[in-house]
């Protein structure tokens, strides 16, 4: 028996890094997973390489119609969605004096607009699903997990527009779970500190990926900035993706059906910042 017998999940952002992590647990534990990416080819990829029932929807979640066909996609393939986990993002840095416009739009766009959306495109599902659970005398909890930051929580330099954009994910987190509470929709979110993704790998290896609006943008953190983030960790290192992976899962199964508008750290002790 796995913990998500019989579930069906969307996780954002999940050919790569915590996503694909993510995903592969959400699997082995007995969901159909729905994995999504910008790259189609890298989204079929990671879908055929997961040990499990896996359908796939690429595309750029930031446009308009996006996240209503992305919900769409899960309830033709599997029927329903009972989890969703807005996992989507990249970032885009520099100090807030030389950020342009489009740097700071574009985290807002894609780490607190999407998840916003998809909630949206999943109300007239879940809120009717509920409605009539709750006539039949019938509790079906529901999961959404967003996916905010360290940075959000606690503000990092050279990034005012990613620290916004997921501090804007807890408000959100918060409101939604008070506003769906009476659905069973459990809303919350993890709070990622320093992990190994190719978003946090050493700056000098050059990685790059393209943007939606078709922008290079150089990935990583310089060598030196990573050996000061592990050294103020507790536990000395920055987690893997499959750590990262695991409250997901938690927050997501049964075992978390009554916990409720909460925004779990998962740093690995580090905690730095205007407040601990």
């Amino acid at each position: 028996m796995g913990l998500l017998d019989g579930k069906a999940a969307i996780v954002t952002g999940s050919a790569r890094g915590i996503g694909r992590a993510t995903a592969e647990l959400f699997a082995s534990e007995g969901a159909k997973v729905l994995i999504n990416d910008l790259d189609a080819d890298v989204a079929e990829q990671a879908a055929s390489e997961i040990d499990g029932e896996t359908a796939v929807h690429a595309g750029d979640l930031t446009q308009p119609e996006a996240a209503d066909k992305l919900v769409a996609a899960g309830v033709d393939a599997f029927g329903a969605v009972d989890i969703v986990v807005n996992n989507a993002g990249y970032t885009w840095d520099s100090v807030a004096h030389k950020m342009t416009d489009e740097q700071f739009q574009a985290m807002l766009d894609i780490h607190t607009i999407v998840p916003f959306r998809v909630a949206r495109a999943l109300a007239p599902h879940w809120r009717e699903a509920a409605k009539n659970e709750r006539n039949e005398g019938k509790e079906v909890f529901r999961k959404i997990v967003n996916v905010s930051s360290t940075s959000g929580m606690m503000g990092n330099a050279g990034q005012v527009n990613y620290s916004a954009a997921k501090m804007a994910v807890v408000g959100f987190t918060k409101t939604l779970a008070k506003e769906w509470g009476q659905f069973k929709i459990n809303v919350n979110a993890v709070a990622f500190g320093f992990v190994e993704t190719r978003l946090t790998a050493a700056k000098e290896q050059g990685g790059e990926m393209t943007s939606p609006t078709g922008e290079k943008i150089e990935l990583g953190i310089p060598e030196q900035m990573r050996a000061m983030a592990s050294a103020i960790i507790p536990l000395g290192r920055p987690a893997t993706p499959e750590e990262a992976s695991a409250p997901i899962l938690f927050l997501a199964s049964p075992l978390a059906n009554y916990v409720h508008g909460q925004t779990l750290n998962v740093t690995g002790g580090m905690f730095g910042g205007m407040y601990t």
